[in-house]
């Protein structure tokens, strides 16, 4: 199923940007916008997505009550707080509020799907120092977190092709399109700086990401 997904920044640009990277993305489904820090509790009592991301400061809204008041109504929502702003204190406050995740608009666009998907299947947050007596994340990250930033479905992706599954097996093993493998392909091959599944293979049992295939007990008898 799709990720549906609303969107409220009053850059026009950056708002016109964030919806392409996840227009272009598998999965997931913009189904609102707004510029209007006024329009965003509307919008999202009218869509009610999966998730929202929302800037933490827009004309006619504090962000941080309408964090913790989408929370209120609707807590099955992730919160999302998308902002330039990287000052400690304001993710402590951001995450106090309600919000799921913080994500820093520095972000790879091509890496904010990938983002969306980790923290819809659920994202838990380690505490660090604390700034002013408020304990500061130090990072946001999935449970149990992959090696390389690789997300649990790529990893699963590297499993399938080190047991030499085709495109075509994978989506049918995993119930997505070919053109979400090839996607997920795509991202891994970036991730590890390879070229191919030659290489994400071999990368992958160098790395002990995924374990090798266990010798066939037939040869080995044999040998």
């Amino acid at each position: 199923m799709s990720i549906r997904v609303c969107i409220a920044d009053d850059h026009l640009l950056i708002l016109s940007g964030i919806r392409q990277a996840l227009q272009d993305a598998e999965e997931i489904e913009v189904v609102g916008v707004t510029h209007r820090g006024d329009e965003v509790m509307a919008l999202v009592e009218d869509q009610l997505p999966d998730v929202v991301l929302l800037e933490h400061h827009m004309p006619h809204m504090d962000g941080l009550s309408y964090l913790a008041l989408i929370k209120e109504r609707h807590p099955q929502i992730k919160l999302v707080m998308l902002s330039a702003s990287e000052d400690p204190v304001h993710i402590a406050e951001a995450l106090n509020a309600g919000a799921t995740a913080y994500i820093g608009k520095r972000i790879n666009p091509r890496d904010l799907p990938s983002a969306l998907r980790q923290i819809v299947d659920a994202v838990v947050y380690q505490t660090g120092p604390t700034v002013q007596g408020i304990a500061v994340p130090s990072v946001a990250v999935k449970a149990d977190v992959p090696p390389y930033d690789l997300t649990q479905r790529e990893l699963t992706m590297l499993d399938a092709i080190s047991r030499g599954l085709s495109t075509k097996a994978i989506s049918r093993e995993l119930w997505i399109t070919e053109k979400t493998v090839k996607f997920h392909l795509t991202n891994i091959y970036r991730k590890l700086g390879v070229h191919n599944r030659a290489g994400a293979m071999r990368f992958a049992f160098d790395h002990d990401l995924i374990a090798p295939p266990a010798p066939d007990p037939v040869l080995s008898a044999t040998a």
